[in-house]
């Protein structure tokens, strides 16, 4: 991504980066990067410590236009290392999980456009504990205010990057909690998923049904009797994990 910031935004973020750095751990990076089998560099920063450092970031910051934080996402999404010694072409985790918890903190300033920019944080991501709270928290949070939102989650759910299409359905998490579910929309990803083998696909597709379960049981078993032996093992566990022999529809 572009890396063009405001002169405020620049100097956040790299205060940010050496808040970051300095609470470092090696032993955690390190644990942390065989557990997410990631690829990039890792500080080894709780996440607790990293949200406590972009909250400071933003009470400094105060309220932002849409422009400008997604300006300091992509700074901290590509910015430099800038640890000395170090490959600082070799991107960041934390600086982008940074990068999401301030898209996330500020969704309320995103409109639907913004989503093709988040969209393209998704395609580099490459795990799923950066997408799933850009996913969730971000998207999803532009998908509940902005009904144009649902133009490119519509996009998302046909794209050859599977981690775009779990987005897609993971973005309709907001909605279902809060009790307004685009059911048609649920339906129809749903559908288009079904025969998906990849695990992080089967495994959201279980997810969105499971917390669908909480207020429509009976929407979520008929979906599940409609494609019978067609469903995922994987998939019908967690779509039914929450309902009770008493739910309607259940025997």
């Amino acid at each position: 991504m572009a890396t063009d910031c405001t002169p405020s935004t620049g100097g956040a973020a790299e205060e940010l980066r050496g808040a970051l750095r300095a609470a470092a751990d090696p032993v955690r990076a390190e644990q942390q990067r065989a557990y997410l089998r990631s690829e990039l560099r890792h500080l080894g920063v709780r996440v607790p410590d990293l949200r406590t450092a972009v909250t400071a970031t933003r009470r400094k910051l105060g309220p932002l236009p849409g422009a400008e934080v997604r300006a300091l996402a992509r700074e901290l999404w590509s910015g430099p290392d800038g640890t000395p010694g170090r490959d600082a072409t070799v991107p960041v985790y934390e600086y982008r999980r940074a990068a999401v918890e301030v898209l996330v903190g500020y969704a309320g300033a995103l409109e639907a456009g913004a989503l093709g920019e988040v969209g393209d944080l998704l395609r580099e991501c490459d795990t799923w504990a950066l997408v799933d709270p850009l996913a969730v928290h971000c998207a999803g949070a532009v998908a509940l205010r902005d009904p144009a939102a649902g133009a490119v989650l519509d996009r998302w759910i046909a794209d050859p990057c599977f981690w775009l299409r779990r987005s897609a359905l993971l973005a309709l998490l907001p909605a279902i909690r809060a009790g307004r579910p685009d059911t048609a929309r649920l339906v129809r990803y749903a559908d288009a998923l079904v025969d998906e083998r990849e695990f992080f696909l089967r495994k959201a597709l279980g997810w969105v049904l499971r917390e669908t379960s909480i207020r429509d049981p009976r929407l979520v078993l008929e979906w599940l009797d409609r494609h019978g032996s067609r469903v995922a093992p994987l998939t019908r566990r967690e779509a039914v994990r929450r309902m009770s022999p008493g739910s309607p529809g259940q025997p």
